[in-house]
């Protein structure tokens, strides 16, 4: 790997300072209905090995079959990330023996891959190059149980891949943190990818070492295997940093190998020594052609690419919209569509998005649904902040008919009505109770104009319990102020 540039001050420990250089390896699945080489279906959860053929089994004789789609998802986020488009990659062997790889071989791409050279900025502003971007088909996936043993499911063999290999300009595990984010970002809104790494489509691979500041040479890395949380790769990163630097301050080295993370105990422990490449024996591909891309094809993928969060993002704060809002709203398609869709019935664009990321966010979690599962939609909502606006609902009632509109749908006013909460703006019903409390309460009447003004938090609750919580609190205060001097 090349020499990364140096971090901006020095990580210190006993006895020296250290600079960690990080790189991801990111395994995305991809969104086809069938895998790589045959008609098998790509859907999570079926029995296990349901979904296998001769195929996907390597079974003596048979023969892949290369899918469209996967290439044309490969192009799609090459150009997203700003690689060059190789027009003829080629198809390799990768050749190791383990249970859940049914050939002895996985189907890859090794030195000349579909997509080189592009970068992904972080929020940060900092630049992370791409090395690389290739296809591959995944493997099956041990069982281990103490009664039956350890058992294969070959479902996931076969399941078409694309590995995104980053330079090691990473600093941190936070920013190994943001680089995932932001990556899984643009393949979900490619539609390559569904970003679900509980599920293991996206899984991520970092390779850790750690360089004496200011020096140009790279350490002996480890590399830490499937992570599938950012919680759990930042822990794992910032363990095996401060492993490596324990382990050369005390006179030993590290070993290039690859390592797992515990959650349980906190901690990476040793999986076995990292191969190289001639250690998987690559060579071509004899029963694939190489991949031919014409200029015409990744032409046309370029003219279907979607609007990327990084500018969707740059365009929300051009409207208005603050940047914590705006990372929020564009970090999943969805949230950012469905906020594009409220804009027109309330376009005050900083005001939507505060709402739309506090308040809708929040009553979808707090009601167990899903934005696609719960029922209000962009225009009810954009007339919910309209009745608030006009002094119709308070800020606490506008909650309550939001968490109905949330489960049931429906027309805020109507709810709001159905449930006793709107709001009386109307300045003769508010006076009239104004002018019932302060005739029952001249003592503290006389306080407040004796300079204990902070009583007007109690006058203001006094007729809002009058009015039965329907009081608009503004007029409220204002015609107290005026009626108390």
């Amino acid at each position: 790997m090349q020499a990364t540039a140096k971090t901006s001050a020095p990580r210190t420990g006993d006895a020296a300072a250290w600079e960690p250089v990080l790189g991801l390896e990111v395994h995305a699945q991809l969104l086809t209905k069938s895998k790589i080489f045959c008609g098998c279906s790509t859907e999570f959860g079926a029995l296990p090995n349901h979904h296998t053929c001769p195929v996907c089994l390597g079974m003596p004789g048979v023969l892949p079959v290369l899918n469209r789609q996967v290439v044309e998802f490969a192009i799609r986020t090459g150009l997203a990330l700003g690689c060059a488009v190789r027009e003829t990659s080629v198809w390799s062997r990768k050749n190791y023996f383990y249970p859940d790889l049914p050939k002895g071989y996985q189907i890859s791409q090794y030195d000349l891959p579909i997509c080189e050279h592009g970068g992904l900025a972080l929020p940060s502003g900092k630049r992370v190059r791409i090395r690389r971007i290739h296809m591959e088909e995944d493997a099956g996936k041990n069982l281990h149980g103490e009664a039956e043993g350890s058992l294969v499911d070959f479902n996931r063999a076969g399941v078409p891949l694309l590995e995104i290999v980053s330079e090691p300009d990473l600093s941190s595990a936070q920013e190994a943190s943001d680089y995932l984010k932001s990556l899984r970002a643009v393949l979900m809104y490619l539609g390559v990818n569904d970003g679900n790494l509980e599920e293991g489509s996206l899984r991520c691979d970092a390779n850790v070492s750690v360089r004496p500041f200011g020096s140009n040479a790279l350490g002996t890395r480890a590399e830490l295997k499937n992570m599938n949380s950012f919680r759990f790769l930042r822990q794992a990163i910032e363990y095996e940093i401060s492993r490596q630097i324990d382990l050369l301050e005390s006179g030993g080295r590290v070993v290039q190998e690859t390592r797992t993370y515990d959650p349980q105990k906190g901690e990476t422990r040793s999986l076995r020594t990292k191969e190289e490449a001639h250690d998987y024996r690559y060579f071509p591909e004899p029963d694939l052609p190489p991949c031919v891309v014409s200029a015409d094809w990744v032409a046309k993928v370029r003219e279907g690419l979607p609007e990327l969060p990084a500018a969707r993002a740059a365009r929300y704060r051009a409207l208005g919209v603050g940047a914590a809002e705006a990372a929020t709203l564009t970090d999943e398609r969805p949230l950012a569509d469905w906020f594009e869709r409220a804009l027109p019935g309330y376009p005050d664009a900083g005001k939507l998005s505060k709402r739309v990321v506090n308040e809708l966010v929040a009553a979808v979690r707090d009601a167990g649904e899903t934005l696609g599962s719960q029922r209000a939609t962009p225009e009810t909502f954009g007339e919910l902040l309209r009745l608030v606006d006009a002094g119709e609902l308070s800020g606490a009632a506008m909650k309550e008919v939001l968490a109905e509109l949330v489960r049931t749908g429906g027309a805020p006013r109507e709810i709001a009505k159905a449930k006793g909460l709107t709001q009386v703006s109307d300045a003769g019903q508010t006076e009239a109770a104004v002018d019932a409390v302060l005739a029952r309460a001249q003592g503290e009447v006389a306080k407040y104009r004796a300079g204990k003004t902070q009583l007007i938090g109690f006058f203001v609750g006094q007729v809002m319990k009058e009015m039965r919580g329907q009081g608009n609190p503004a007029v409220i205060g204002e015609i107290l102020k005026k009626k108390l001097g």
